[in-house]
């Protein structure tokens, strides 16, 4: 995919037949009813998902993503009263090696979608230091985002 297709795809801009070109759609969420939510929101699209960091950078590295959500809490690390971040087990795994390979997904937005503050805000800094496009939404606001951003 050419970056001007990337760029059109990333804005949901329709294509020369007037159709909108479907998106690719990345998800890491351990939250498997999470993963309906997001199949639901991008029905028409392809959508692949990942409960944790290793199946997420593999699927990272073999396709191209217009969209790609992030949550940093993952089992069993969500679950955990620690002091000490677990990066490994989190999407702070995920997030470091997105802005290891940035020219890899660098049309695609990034939304770091927990509500875990503190993790959100080492990820996106992470990412936008790498020169990727990224914010955090927290989860129970990101219905409205996707309307306003993908038009669904």
């Amino acid at each position: 995919m050419s970056v001007w297709q990337g760029l059109l795809r990333k804005f949901g801009l329709a294509e020369a037949n007037g159709r909108r070109a479907p998106l690719r759609v990345f998800v890491l969420d351990d939250d498997l009813q999470r993963h309906d939510w997001f199949a639901a929101r991008f029905k028409s699209d392809q959508v692949d998902l990942a409960v944790e960091p290793a199946r997420a950078i593999e699927l990272l590295a073999a396709n191209h993503y217009d969209a790609i959500f992030l949550d940093h809490d993952l089992l069993p690390e969500h679950y955990r009263n620690q002091q000490e971040p677990d990066d490994e087990r989190t999407g702070y795994a995920v997030a470091s090696w997105l802005a290891d390979n940035a020219g890899r997904h660098s049309v695609a937005r990034i939304v770091v979608h927990t509500r875990n503050a503190d993790g959100a805000w080492r990820m996106v800094s992470l990412l936008r230091d790498a020169g990727l496009t990224a914010e955090h939404i927290p989860f129970p606001y990101l219905s409205q985002k996707i309307k306003n951003y993908w038009r669904r």
